[in-house]
């Protein structure tokens, strides 16, 4: 057993029983590197990775690979959601070197932790173009003996380039020489639109070919875009992309909840993790289609999903876990898939029209074995078999429950049981606008719950600060930007939907915590670690929308949000230069930079500041929240309050009024939401 059997996270302990010497990420290993005189072998990952699984398998488990990494190296594993501010650091040196990157990610360091060489995936022989691993270690222990200078050259050149990279936004635009109109237009929203539509799949959805990964931002772009302009191939697209994707075998069929992406173009076969932050993403997406169209699909995937994550991914205590493997019993997806026999066992007579709804067959859609996916419209299935569309549906309702009480019977793809506080207020701000969608209580009960979860557990004692990850009792590392920012962003989806101002509150002091602790030298955007972490080789600046969020991108949104509310002028005026410094990127690069894209067209539209105040403030605030109205301010209160401007001399006896306002010039106050239309 090596050093990682004290550790907390499900990753670090599945590697605690490898014949490798691995150490966590800390001083005892940075130390003895130094000591030694020996390079670093870092190794990262995360606990539902497949490809991660095999090469444990394959090398870190075989005694002869492990004398090799032992006798040469000091071996670190990472858990990538532990720590993604070394995993972006190395990462963006790996794709640096090779010009790809992924998980698991190995890079190898010089003591002083600049990385000189590094790669992803080896296997134990050479194959698929690749060196062995053991070729690999065996080559760099030599490199390093007998070409140190060489290395440690190139290591310092990545070191300035990493540099380099986050030198940006240290110049702000003069706002006061470049009018605000000028700076956002139309022109740069509908290149964004047509850039969006030119990378998309107008077959099956969603953006590019395979790998094939659920694109939430840019779907939620073309919804507002839509909106904002009334332009229905805008919708079509959104909406294609979510339909098929709902239909797909992304999405679990049976349990709700989905993948992580598809390994194909038609959303068939997916790399079978389901991670939490993908859940809370397309809810957000989904609740939003829903207010847009009122179609009941949405409504019933936003349940069945919120339901996963209640069943399967919240601790007892009401926060989110992880993630859970896309393996188990050691096959990818066998957790999830049927062969036919087994469904006709299970199914009896109903198994003919419940294979041929599901594409099920002898020979299998996937691997020799069946994915349940979608196909044909259900009314055209039941057509065929001349069925009322209802009988059908109701049979598949029953059928689905039976498969489900055998699936619960199997062993069960492995839980990644911590909880990530970044992570948690996606959901958080997802269970906000599902409920804000369909009026659903136990899903803004279920954000209220994490959150306070959250603030119980992972709050630092001084009350200011926050940890990034907690499990088994106990919370670990400084929170890191994207944590703070999307907390900030889901602390504001709650006062929405409760009407609590002591969540703003929560928001406002956050924020200032982020300005004061994370500012770049300009004072613009912000880095992902905080000042006096002395663990990492550069203090990077992230903007980027990935697969979650740009922190910067959503810091940007909530100092432009809550400068409305606190009326606070240089929050307004630095979310304003981030959006200025990042917009004509988001032009060029669309479908890299939706959530920036998405700031823009709300910079150009207008944000409507909706004031709601008298006894009956929260019912009237729902009926507001089930309007699909996205660039909103919305605030509510019983009384006038005092430090809040669009709640300052309101109040009339006796009377609840809702106030829709821009720069806090409010059009005349009406009784109910829906006497004012037009509110885009």
């Amino acid at each position: 057993m090596n050093r990682l059997a004290k550790e907390t996270s499900p990753y670090l302990l599945q590697h605690a029983h490898n014949p490798v010497d691995w150490y966590p990420w800390g001083e005892e290993a940075l130390q003895k590197a130094k000591a030694e005189d020996k390079p670093i072998l870092v190794s990262i990952g995360y606990a539902a990775c497949h490809w991660c699984h095999v090469m444990e398998r394959e090398s870190f488990e075989n005694e002869a690979t492990a004398r090799i990494m032992n006798e040469h190296f000091i071996n670190i594993k990472i858990d990538r959601e532990e720590r993604p501010d070394l995993d972006h650091i190395y990462m963006d040196a790996v794709q640096a070197m090779t010009g790809s990157g992924g998980w698991p990610l190995n890079v190898f360091l010089t003591p002083d932790k600049l990385p000189f060489y590094g790669g992803t995936y080896f296997p134990p022989v050479k194959a698929f173009n690749r060196a062995s691993w053991t070729d690999v270690l065996l080559a760099l222990a030599q490199a390093f003996q007998e070409r140190r200078e060489d290395l440690e050259t190139q290591a310092q050149n990545m070191r300035d380039h990493l540099v380099q990279a986050s030198g940006f936004g240290t110049q702000a635009v003069d706002l006061d020489l470049v009018p605000r109109e000028e700076l956002f237009t139309r022109a740069q929203c509908d290149t964004i639109y047509n850039n969006i539509m030119q990378q998309s799949d107008k077959i099956w959805g969603g953006f590019g070919s395979a790998p094939k990964f659920p694109g939430t931002f840019n779907i939620q772009y073309l919804l507002r875009y839509h909106h904002s302009f009334n332009e229905p191939k805008a919708l079509n697209q959104a909406l294609l992309s979510l339909d098929k994707m709902i239909q797909g075998g992304i999405y679990d069929q049976l349990g709700g909840g989905f993948a992580r992406y598809s390994t194909d173009a038609k959303w068939l076969a997916p790399h079978f993790e389901k991670m939490l932050y993908d859940n809370a993403l397309l809810v957000d997406v989904m609740s939003e289609a829903y207010q847009l169209t009122g179609n009941e699909l949405y409504a019933k995937t936003i349940a069945d999903t919120l339901g996963f994550v209640e069943r399967e991914m919240t601790d007892a205590g009401g926060g989110f876990y992880s993630a859970l493997d896309a393996d188990s019993e050691g096959v990818e997806g066998k957790f999830y898939t049927w062969s036919k026999e087994e469904i006709e066992e299970i199914l009896g007579e109903d198994a003919a029209l419940f294979c041929a709804y599901y594409d099920v067959s002898e020979e299998g859609n996937w691997e020799e074995t069946n994915i349940l996916w979608v196909t044909k419209p259900l009314a055209v299935v039941a057509e065929a078999h001349g069925l009322p569309p209802e009988a059908l549906e109701q049979m598949l309702v029953t059928s689905r429950e039976k498969l489900m009480a055998v699936r619960s019977k199997r062993i069960r793809p492995g839980l990644d049981d911590k909880i990530i506080l970044g992570w948690n207020a996606l959901m958080v701000h997802a269970c906000c606008r599902a409920y804000a969608a369909l009026g659903v209580e136990r899903y803004r009960d279920m954000g209220i719950n994490a959150m306070k979860f959250c603030l119980r557990n992972l709050q630092n004692v001084d009350k200011q600060s926050f940890f990034h990850t907690f499990k088994g009792g106990i919370a670990k590392y400084p929170a890191f930007l994207d944590d703070y920012a999307w907390l900030v962003r889901a602390l504001i989806a709650l006062q929405e939907v409760t009407g609590d101002a002591e969540w703003l509150d929560h928001a406002k002091a956050l924020t200032s915590y982020v300005v004061a602790n994370f500012s770049d030298e300009g004072d613009i955007y912000f880095y992902y670690t905080q000042a006096g972490q002395t663990d990492v080789i550069v203090r990077k600046k992230e903007v980027y929308d990935g697969a979650t969020p740009s922190g910067n991108a959503v810091m940007a949104a909530n100092l432009l949000y809550l400068s409305v509310v606190y009326d606070r002028k240089d929050w307004s005026d630095r979310g304003i230069a981030m959006l200025a410094g990042q917009a004509q990127t988001a032009v060029r690069y669309s479908t890299s930079f939706g959530v920036w894209a998405g700031i823009l067209l709300q910079s150009v539209k207008g944000v409507r500041e909706i004031a709601v105040v008298g006894s009956e403030y929260k019912s009237r605030m729902q009926d507001t929240n089930r309007h699909y109205i996205p660039f909103k301010v919305l605030l509510g209160a019983v009384t006038d309050q005092p430090g809040i401007p669009l709640l300052e001399q309101r109040e009339r006896p006796g009377e609840t009024l809702i106030y829709v306002c821009e720069h806090y010039h409010c059009i005349k106050p009406v009784n109910y939401i829906e006497e004012i239309i037009n509110l885009k």
